[in-house]
């Protein structure tokens, strides 16, 4: 299940970001976990596989994470802005979700995926 997309800006060919909306009822928070639901990573890694296979590399599939960062929770009823940022000729894939708090923003979640075909 994907989140409610608000708008989406692509600045070039390999760079492409996107507003989403954390639904409250979006299957990944059912369960995880009961006291505050929080989103898993690996739903923010298949939204990031989504997009880009969607939007920037179409042919290109998952191969390994060469890094990753989880600094912040998202949870129900957020918003945020996913960025990435595709580098063909290294098939490597940087992203970064962004949690909106106002007109500031802050880092959720972060890293380098390298892709293959």
């Amino acid at each position: 299940m994907k989140p409610r997309e608000i708008e989406r800006h692509q600045t070039s060919p390999e760079q492409v970001s996107i507003v989403l909306c954390l639904d409250p009822t979006l299957f990944w928070f059912q369960g995880h976990f009961n006291v505050q639901p929080l989103l898993p990573g690996v739903a923010q890694l298949d939204w990031v596989m989504h997009y880009t296979s969607e939007l920037l590399a179409p042919g290109f599939r998952f191969h390994s994470i060469q890094n990753i960062k989880f600094q912040s929770p998202l949870i129900p009823g957020n918003i945020l802005t996913l960025t990435l940022t595709w580098q063909e000729a290294k098939q490597t894939l940087t992203f970064c979700y962004q949690r909106h708090n106002g007109e500031a923003r802050h880092t959720a979640s972060s890293g380098k995926i390298r892709l293959c075909r």
